[in-house]
């Protein structure tokens, strides 16, 4: 007897039931710390806004540096497991907020480079190969899928599904399009810690908070990859946003 061998062919049904699965993951990736962060959104956004324009400057400039630098330090660290990457990223986040704003600037490409070398791990754990070039510009590309913050309601739901290798000049503008919105993140984060000692709590809770979100939406977005690659990018892409787009309140 002949055992048929065709797989079973995925439906448009199953590309619906799988993303909106990965639509609810990624709506509920704010965990308790990061909702108060956004109740105090105001807050956070004064301070932030008090801080001399020279400053923000440097914070944004900082965190496209740790962007290029973490890209290329990544690839060559070690996966450290899944409970150090958390320890480290506390650790770092009170050492930055224990001195204010001098401390807090310094930590940034520590805490850049931890969350990055993360997102790496959950590549690895999806199967596919974090030091091929187009997964190591997807794992970038999660800083831009999505931010913590509440004003920010734009998904990035775009695929770099070429497979070709990315030239440096590519690198360079990727990292320049996605800086800001990680600098806005990691501002509201540097206010909340900017002040001395109690800044250390402030900090070694949001990076945790701020990893465990980062990995989160890293699960979600290279599930979506690996949709991509049976379905098509174009209708994984397609499902997904209109998946994560709150309807429309028509008045009467």
């Amino acid at each position: 007897m002949v055992m048929d061998q065709t797989l079973p062919v995925a439906t448009t049904t199953d590309l619906e039931t799988e993303v909106a699965r990965l639509a609810h993951r990624y709506k509920r990736a704010n965990g308790p710390v990061i909702r108060l962060v956004n109740r105090l959104g105001g807050t956070l956004e004064n301070q932030l806004a008090a801080l001399p324009d020279g400053l923000r400057s440097q914070i944004e400039r900082l965190t496209a540096q740790a962007l290029e630098a973490s890209y290329g330090i990544a690839a060559r660290a070690p996966d450290l497991g899944p409970r150090a990457p958390m320890m480290a990223a506390v650790a770092a986040g009170a050492a930055g907020g224990a001195g204010g704003i001098a401390t807090s600037l310094a930590e940034l490409p520590v805490t850049v480079t931890l969350f990055l070398n993360t997102i790496r791990s959950v590549a690895r754990e999806a199967g596919l190969d974090p030091d091929q070039d187009w997964v190591r510009a997807e794992c970038l590309q999660v800083f831009a899928a999505g931010s913590p913050l509440a004003q920010d309601d734009g998904v990035n739901t775009s695929f770099i599904a070429s497979r070709l290798a990315l030239s440096g000049s590519a690198v360079q503008n990727l990292i320049t399009s996605i800086a800001p919105k990680l600098a806005t993140v990691l501002g509201q984060k540097l206010a909340a810690q900017a002040v001395p000692v109690l800044g250390a709590v402030s900090g070694a809770a949001l990076n945790a908070a701020f990893l465990s979100y980062y990995r989160e939406i890293a699960r979600v977005r290279f599930e979506l990859v690996k949709l991509g690659q049976i379905h098509g990018a174009e209708a994984v892409e397609a499902e997904f946003r209109i998946a994560v787009t709150p309807p429309k309140v028509i008045k009467a």
